[in-house]
């Protein structure tokens, strides 16, 4: 008995754990670097397609250099935004990469 009750509460919390909502669980990640990226490269941005949202390139850091991203097409969410990631300056003169995301 005590075994398909704990049987039964590990299914319902998993079965909870999918019908999560996906945006609560995206993290903001950041990385520091010493280095600044490069400039953006110039991509030519197909033409628009219904129910997707372009996601233009960017530079990461792959551990030990810059590497280029290319931009593309993602499937829109709707009732959110989506921000683009990006390179900030730190406040110790780093530079702290922002992970692309969405946001209400």
């Amino acid at each position: 008995m005590k075994f398909k009750a704990i049987i039964c509460v590990s299914l319902l919390s998993i079965s909870a754990g999918l019908l999560a909502p996906i945006s609560e669980a995206q993290a903001q990640v950041v990385v520091g670097v010493g280095v600044a990226p490069p400039p953006p490269r110039y991509e030519v941005i197909p033409p628009p397609r219904g129910g997707f949202v372009w996601a233009p390139g960017f530079w990461r850091w792959n551990g030990r250099r810059h590497v280029w991203v290319g931009g593309h097409y993602i499937r829109a969410r709707p009732g959110y935004r989506y921000y683009e990631p990006r390179w900030e300056r730190g406040d110790r003169g780093d530079w702290r990469f922002r992970e692309r995301g969405w946001e209400r």
